[in-house]
Parts: C-alpha cells; structure tokens; sequence
C-alpha cells in the first residue's frame, strides 16, 4: 500500500505531464501494491484529468481503479475533523482539502510515507512526526 496524492495519479495517466517520467520510474521500482488514494484525491484528479486531455484521460483513471492500481480510500467522519483542524494549523501553507486529506490518512492508515510531487508534504506532519515524501527529490 502506497498512499498517494493527487499529483502522481495525474501524471500516471496523462503522458504529457511533465512529472509523468519521475513517477513512472518511482512506480516501477516499487513492489508491485496499488496506490491508495484518498476519495478528495480521486476526484482533484478526475478534474485536472478532463482540463488535460477530456473523457479519455478520466476513463483511464476509472481503469486504473478497476484493475486495482488506484484504491480510493474513503475518509471517515473523525477524518475530515482532523482535515479541518490540519488545515487551520497550516492556514499560511496554506494546506488545501485535498492535502489535508492525505495527513488525515496517513494518521488513520498508520503511515509515514506519501507518494506525492508537493512540495508541501516536506512541512506536513501527522501526530506522530514528519512525513517521508517518495520519491525524495531532496536527496
């Protein structure tokens, strides 16, 4: 299981985005295990899919949670109050809906780890420290 942004998933789908390359290697590098996505990045995701390429690149997304790449992972009530508290604690970030979802499931899933191309994630934290962005483009 990797829980995963919406960047990644966009790039994994649309070939002409510029990030398309980094993530693909990441991907291919890893064992195989699909992405977890929270249900606020799926749907970021379906949005910047049709402004790139319109129905098709959404359709390829919709395929890559049938065949099981993409798992969305549906944030529960005591999840979106941690979203909302996160957000308020990074309001000059500032941390959007989306972002907060991520840390909020990173807490309830027990992980550190956030496949992701924001730069943001380097200052998110969850209650138990910092996250550990993959792949790191800071090293």
């Amino acid at each position: 299981m990797i829980l995963t942004d919406t960047g990644p998933i966009v790039a994994l789908i649309d070939i002409d985005d510029a990030h398309y390359t980094h993530c693909f290697t990441y991907v291919k590098s890893i064992r195989r295990g699909n992405l977890i996505v929270p249900s606020s990045c799926f749907t970021e995701a379906m949005h910047l899919l049709y402004r790139a390429g319109g129905y098709r690149l959404q359709a390829d997304l919709w395929r890559a949670r049938e065949t099981g790449l993409v798992s969305i992972h549906e944030s529960t009530a005591v999840e979106y109050d941690r979203m909302s508290a996160l957000m308020d604690i990074y309001r000059d970030a500032p941390m959007d809906q989306a972002d907060a979802a991520v840390v909020s499931a990173a807490e309830a899933l027990n992980t550190d780890v956030v496949f992701t191309i924001d730069p943001h994630f380097y200052a998110y934290q969850t209650r138990n420290g910092p996250l550990q962005v993959v792949p790191n483009r800071r090293a």
